[in-house]
């Protein structure tokens, strides 16, 4: 079999879906099995679906594809009202965004959040959104130079790529394409190893370079078969201690083949949706931790055949990773529970002093759980080259001598009865 490619585009859609498949890249003998023998949810082209849907809705708004969502009147004020009309979400994970944060925008759409991102990052941030769209692209970046003028400064950049490969800058791609057109196989493999020497030498993200990435309803409409990637790109963008705040439509129920075959469900955010509890898990088998639900919607904002969907807002941190290393660090529990277990294994009881290693203090004594500990440090600080490896999973407590030191001898009496007291320097 002879493939040609006629087209950009139809030479893109080959070639950068190689991680698709159970992390196995398509061979051309692959993408022919997969037409001829389809099943289930490969009945239905989730890319054309979607892109079709949205290309419709960059022009004309379209209400059903979106939850009632309150944002921040005063980010607002700046944004045009084809914008704002135009923007598809169920959520909004702007309002987790911090000053002088680099944000990543995955899906990004007409551009609104991205917009908003801006205001909240201010100068000493940044704030980049990605969208396979061409038309929602059109629509982001028409407004740049105008939103840029408004606030006062330019942060704001697009690029086209697919959320789920985002080493891989489309238009870069398309314009060696342009210059090298493909029209034999050995054309073809040519230009593959092009767009693979692209990822691996000069991604469009970099690893390790992202604060925060948000997406708005957009992780569902992506083909199940490319989750698993998706979720992995997200882990290697970010800085150690970054996170995602994602908002997406989740089922309370697994949804039948007959609703993932029917395109406008897939492509108004229903028949790809997450099961709730899957939504979080596949956070976890990424290799997140401290995932957490911050918004969840009350009432489904629809229901078809007794399946309710809803928005919810799940917030994931990186940089759990690493060497475990003993620098007589303790955490205390603080409850309410009697106990709790993290996402690495370890287990708190609430009170007591448990032993945990450098990088577990490191973690703990920052968000998200920051709040529910108090921290033990040592009173002498431990060297680097004086802390051993430790396993702090087994839950040991730290004995008080191990923090303040076994030579530790200090004497210190109160200078009076109300010593304690908030009013007394004690």
């Amino acid at each position: 079999m002879l493939w040609i490619v006629e087209s950009t585009a139809a030479y893109v859609l080959q070639t950068i879906l190689y991680e698709l498949k159970n992390g196995q890249e398509y061979t051309m003998g692959k993408l022919e099995v997969a037409h001829d023998e389809p099943s289930g949810e490969d009945h239905l082209d989730v890319e054309r679906a979607v892109r079709e849907r949205y290309s419709e809705a960059s022009k004309m708004a379209e209400q059903s594809l979106c939850c009632p969502v309150e944002y921040d009147t005063k980010y607002l004020d700046i944004l045009p009202t084809e914008l704002i009309e135009r923007d598809y979400g169920c959520g909004d994970p702007s309002r987790y965004l911090h000053s002088n944060e680099t944000v990543l925008d995955l899906g990004s759409g007409g551009g609104k959040i991205c917009y908003i991102a801006a205001q909240i990052v201010g100068a000493g941030g940044r704030v980049i959104g990605v969208d396979m769209n061409d038309d929602m692209l059109e629509l982001a970046r028409r407004f740049r130079q105008e939103i840029g003028n408004r606030i006062g400064y330019h942060n704001v950049d697009f690029y086209k790529a697919r959320i789920q490969d985002l080493a891989l800058d489309i238009e870069r791609f398309e314009q060696y394409l342009q210059a090298n057109p493909v029209q034999s196989t050995d054309q073809w493999w040519t230009a593959h190893s092009e767009a693979e020497r692209m990822r691996r030498e000069e991604p469009m993200i970099a690893n390790d370079s992202i604060d925060v990435i948000v997406s708005n309803c957009v992780l569902n409409l992506v083909d199940v078969a490319a989750r698993e990637q998706l979720f992995c790109e997200m882990l290697r963008v970010l800085r150690r201690g970054g996170r995602a705040v994602i908002s997406d439509i989740v089922s309370d129920e697994p949804i039948p083949e007959h609703l993932k075959s029917d395109p406008k469900l897939w492509s108004g955010c229903i028949s790809g949706a997450f099961v709730e509890e899957d939504f979080l898990a596949a956070f976890a088998r990424a290799g997140f931790y401290g995932m957490e639900i911050v918004s969840r919607q009350e009432q489904p904002w629809a229901t078809i055949e007794g399946i309710e969907f809803r928005s919810v807002t799940v917030s994931a941190y990186k940089g759990k990773d690493g060497p475990c290393l003993d620098h007589h660090q303790a955490v205390i529990y603080n409850g309410p529970w009697e106990r709790v277990r993290d996402d690495d294994g370890h287990t708190l009881r609430r009170g007591q002093r448990t032993a945990v290693c450098a990088k577990t203090f490191e973690i703990y004594t920052s968000s998200p759980y920051a709040e529910h500990v108090t921290p033990v440090p040592p009173y002498t600080q431990v060297p680097d080259d004086l802390a051993v490896p430790y396993d702090c999973h087994r839950g040991d407590i730290r004995h008080p001598r191990e923090t303040k030191g076994q030579q530790f001898k200090k004497t210190l009496l109160p200078v009076s009865d109300s010593c304690c007291q908030e009013e007394c320097d004690c």
